[in-house]
């Protein structure tokens, strides 16, 4: 795929298209050259799968939807590089059970997100800056997800 740059404004009247990065199923070290700025389709896993985030930069963002065809019995949980970058924001739970409510980071500290055992999600993360991720979106399942220190 060849790469442009552009130095002024950009207009497309017909629309950009990329393409969904789908995820193997395992352990993966995501990049901004492969998954930033893209829609990244996470599996059903058959076991539970670590997604590690490269270093924030402002205005680069991943997004991740869950892409499996049942609720999975497995988490998703995403790291950032580690203990001196952090999540900033929350999701909110759609709860199987018919709850609604928001999950929350601390802030200051957290830097990992699992989404346990989900029905199906949405979640992005934005650089603010390079120390820290926007976080927010939406997780379904039976067990709300958490944020942690790693």
């Amino acid at each position: 795929m060849a790469t442009t740059t552009f130095s002024g404004p950009v207009v497309s009247n017909a629309g950009f298209q990329v393409s969904p990065v789908v995820l193997a199923d395992g352990n993966i070290t995501i990049t901004k050259a492969t998954h930033g700025g893209r829609i990244n389709l996470v599996p059903d896993g058959g076991q539970d799968n670590t997604y590690t985030l490269p270093a924030p930069e402002a205005g680069v963002s991943y997004t991740f939807v869950y892409g499996g065809a049942a609720a999975d019995a497995t988490d998703a949980i995403f790291l950032t590089p580690g203990n001196t970058n952090f999540y900033k924001g929350g999701v909110t739970f759609l709860d199987t059970d018919n709850e609604v409510s928001a999950v929350f980071s601390d802030g200051n500290s957290n830097s990992s997100f699992k989404a346990n055992v989900p029905a199906g999600f949405q979640i992005t993360f934005v650089g603010l800056d390079t120390t820290n991720y926007q976080i927010f979106g939406t997780v379904t399942g039976a067990t709300a997800p958490a944020f942690a220190d790693q």
